[in-house]
């Protein structure tokens, strides 16, 4: 730094060229920027370009001079309309240029912080360590698949008792409910018919008396 820099408290040059490091994210905000303005542009040049095809309209047999200056004119905004266009696809490829680079970048940098630490992950591992751990996993899944089998068969026998026991309980209650019917029947008595009355049996009309009086006095 020269001494005026110094005296009038410049900036060192290694900070000077600190700040004009330009990061992806504000070059790409710059280029945002100029198309913004460029847009701007286009639509004044745009503009003007219409008012003059209005006045070529307007003189065109009337003021032939006049309509002659306009279409120059518009000649002459058809070229820097023409150029900003293009100045605008250049912005916008190379925005995208660098957009697509930050992205890469981005994703590089991800896959280098997963790289390490996965690298650090294994970093405590080996083939035989995983080795003897799923040896011990399948030991102990054995184990347990053995004691679960054990409390099964408990419980299936239990099951089988419990159903026995249960199937003995309505045999004995069916006994019971026979034994109870039979003692508590009462044996149906057989009404006996009635005997049709003999005809001696009978009561005697009186009338019947007389005539066989007769018959024996006549007799």
């Amino acid at each position: 730094m020269s001494f005026f820099g110094k005296l009038f408290g410049g900036r060192s040059d290694g900070s000077s060229k600190q700040e004009q490091k330009v990061t992806t994210s504000m070059a790409i905000q710059k280029l945002q920027d100029t198309e913004e303005m460029l847009m701007k542009r286009k639509e004044h040049l745009e503009g003007l370009i219409k008012e003059q095809e209005n006045i070529i309209k307007v003189n065109g047999t009337k003021n032939k001079k006049v309509a002659l200056t306009a279409l120059k004119k518009k000649k002459r905004l058809d070229k820097q309309l023409e150029i900003v266009e293009d100045t605008m696809a250049t912005l916008d490829n190379q925005r995208e240029s660098l957009e697509n680079a930050n992205t890469n970048t981005e994703v590089l940098k991800n896959m280098a912080t997963a790289a390490r630490a996965l690298k650090a992950v294994h970093s405590d591992m080996d083939t035989d360590k995983v080795e003897d751990l799923m040896d011990e996993v399948r030991e102990q899944q054995q184990i347990a698949e053995e004691i679960v089998g054990v409390i099964t068969e408990r419980s299936g026998q239990q099951l089988d008792d419990e159903e026995l026991l249960k199937e003995l309980e309505e045999m004995e209650q069916e006994e019971l409910d026979r034994k109870l019917l039979n003692v508590g029947s009462i044996p149906a008595v057989t009404p006996e018919p009635v005997k049709d009355a003999s005809p001696s049996s009978k009561l005697k009309d009186p009338e019947e008396d007389e005539l066989e009086a007769l018959k024996q006095w006549a007799a």
